[in-house]
């Protein structure tokens, strides 16, 4: 009894594996991001100096819808590339071509100044 329990609970186990197993390989690439990636151009977003070739640089690796949403100031969007390149190899940006990002990004995606705490009885 105990044995047959033992080979029910391994052949769950293998069952389970092989679903996850086929699961990973039947996943798109770029998990699911490809159709997202697909509908975005850059014409969607605000015009501007060098917006096709930011959108270009940045699509290389994920939608540009995520950058759209992270509205920061220049400062902030140049720790963000420093950041990537550190920890996710992206391509070194130097001179004008840095500066061309930064100009887009931060004219296009600015930060939002915060609203902050207001008194509701005022």
């Amino acid at each position: 009894m105990f044995t047959a329990t033992l080979q029910l609970r391994g052949a769950r186990a293998a069952i389970a594996l092989l679903a996850i197993t086929m699961a990973l390989v039947a996943a798109p690439p770029g998990w699911c991001q490809t159709a997202e990636k697909a509908d975005d151009k850059p014409e969607n977003y605000p015009d501007g100096p060098h917006r096709e070739n930011t959108f270009y640089f940045c699509t290389a690796c994920h939608s540009f819808k995520l950058v759209s949403q992270q509205r920061l100031n220049r400062d902030q969007w140049n720790e963000t590339l420093d950041w990537m390149q550190e920890k996710h190899a992206l391509p070194k940006t130097e001179g004008d071509g840095r500066k061309e990002l930064l100009d887009y990004l931060s004219t296009a995606f600015p930060a939002k100044a915060r609203a902050g705490w207001r008194n509701p009885f005022e």
